[in-house]
This record gives C-alpha cells, structure tokens and sequence, in this order.
C-alpha cells in the first residue's frame, strides 16, 4: 500500500507515508500501530509496508519498549494458512523521550 499525503502546511513530521523505508521511519509506524491495538506480521508487512516487522520489534525491546508476541496460524492475504505467524502486542512504552 502506498499512501502518499496531498498538499498541506503540516509539519513534515505529522504527515503520514508509508513510502518512507528507512528502519527509524518503521520502527516509529510499529511503534504508532502497536499504542492502537496489537498487529501481525502479516498487516505490518502488507498494510503498513514494514518489510521484517521481527528486526523492527526487536530493536523496539531494545530500546526499553515492552512488546509481547504470540504465535499462531493466520490467513496470508490470499486466504493461505501459515503456522507460527507473530501477532505482537505493546505492553509498556519505554520509560524517557526518543525511545523510537
């Protein structure tokens, strides 16, 4: 999914796109889902262009973040079963400022 935002005079930090690849800019939109509702690896990488939501989840933990993963059998988006899909959940945001 690309989603690019129309013109604006928000602060390019507020906008949201998905095109941006860079492991920060990943770790922050994990991060944003996560405070919503927990995630699997199959909507992060296919709705949120997360390419491997494990190494962004793990560098989430270091940074302080408790993040809880379960694993289970989930539907990929062509309605194929797959055993042992993560579906992560955050528990408890890092204690301090700029821990993304």
């Amino acid at each position: 999914l690309r989603k690019i935002a129309g013109p604006t005079s928000a602060a390019p930090e507020k906008v949201t796109a998905f095109v941006d690849v860079s492991a920060e800019a990943q770790r922050q939109r994990v991060l944003t889902l996560l405070m919503d509702h927990s995630r699997s690896t199959f909507e992060l990488r296919d709705a949120f262009n997360v390419l491997m939501p494990a190494a962004r989840v793990k560098e989430l933990k270091e940074l302080g973040h408790e993040i809880h993963r379960t694993l289970s059998t989930l539907p990929d988006s062509e309605g194929r079963l797959h055993p042992r899909i993560a579906t992560y959940a955050l528990i408890k945001l890092a204690e301090g400022e700029g821990a993304v």
